[in-house]
């Protein structure tokens, strides 16, 4: 493999993550992301909830047959792992609903591209020893949903443990954990400062690229190889609102998720690229990754 890995994954999901019902992201940013991606010649994971596979579900095949991979993001963008912080009104599936909506997401995504999804990411990177379970059970190959800027235990790709998701074990499932930048030192008590979404967006590629330079070195010092998972959504490429109302009340995102989303996250997500394939970075899938990981 390439010293140089990177993994784009995009969560297809309600505009704002968890603080809208809309798709407008999803019906029009979704297509602006795939010209960019046809013309730099990179291909990604695309994961879907269950119910953003029913909105536009013509869109997974034709994502497959750019070469792209479709994976799964559970039924909804809902929590079905270990909550890493609180967010109001936001509360964990229980354990054993966990199963059920794994599967229930599982059919509508292979429903709408017409073959079984291999690859996964828990909303929020919010994984767990039971979600990992699940998937092994399902038969699904890899799983990107480790936030390394949280456990900072695994800084490459490892199969977990049964009994401890963020521990390596025996398991086929390839746990992929997505970018932080280890090199740094965090004055977050959850070390959210480490991940750098989205910074690429709110400020430039090239003050990512400062973070990514970092991990490399501090990876490459470790004699490990630099495997970077990044995740980016497609409302990210559409303006999106300050503020939204509906149903009962207000939602007021915080500025930095919202800030700069439209064209300007599109322009310089293609410099990140650029800047990537300049490092002799090798763009994959998740299961592609899985297949060739050792």
């Amino acid at each position: 493999m390439s010293d140089i890995t990177v993994l784009f994954g995009f969560d297809m999901e309600t505009d704002v993550g968890s603080w809208t019902p809309f798709y407008e992201g999803l019906k029009h940013g979704t297509p602006k992301l795939l010209d960019l991606l046809q013309q730099k010649d990179v291909q990604a994971t695309f994961f879907y909830t269950g119910e953003a596979a029913t909105i536009e579900p013509h869109m997974l095949p034709q994502i497959n047959r750019l070469g792209h991979e479709v994976g799964a993001h559970s039924l909804h963008h809902e929590t079905v792992g270990d909550p890493l912080f609180e967010i109001p009104g936001v509360k964990p599936l229980l354990p054993e609903e966990v199963p059920l909506r794994l599967q229930r997401c599982h059919e509508l995504v292979e429903s709408a591209l017409g073959e079984a999804p291999v690859s996964f990411r828990s909303p929020r990177l919010w994984g767990s020893t039971t979600v990992c379970n699940t998937l092994e059970d399902m038969g699904y190959v890899a799983d990107a949903s480790y936030p390394m800027y949280f456990y900072q235990k695994q800084l490459v790709p490892y199969h977990p443990s049964r009994e401890d998701w963020t521990e390596s074990g025996d398991m086929r499932l390839l746990e992929i954990p997505n970018f932080a930048n280890m090199a740094m030192e965090s004055t977050d008590q959850y070390g959210r400062d480490r991940d750098q979404w989205p910074l690429w967006r709110t400020e430039s590629a090239d003050a990512l690229m400062e973070h990514i330079e970092a991990f490399i070195g501090y990876v490459l010092e470790r004699n490990l190889p630099a495997v970077l998972c990044f995740y980016m959504h497609p409302w990210e490429f559409l303006p999106m609102q300050a503020e939204y109302h509906f149903g009962e009340g207000t939602v007021i995102p915080d500025p930095f998720i919202v800030k700069n989303c439209g064209d300007y996250a599109l322009e310089q997500l293609g410099v990140l690229i650029d800047r990537l394939q300049e490092r002799g970075g090798r763009f994959t899938t998740c299961r592609q990754l899985a297949s060739e990981w050792e």
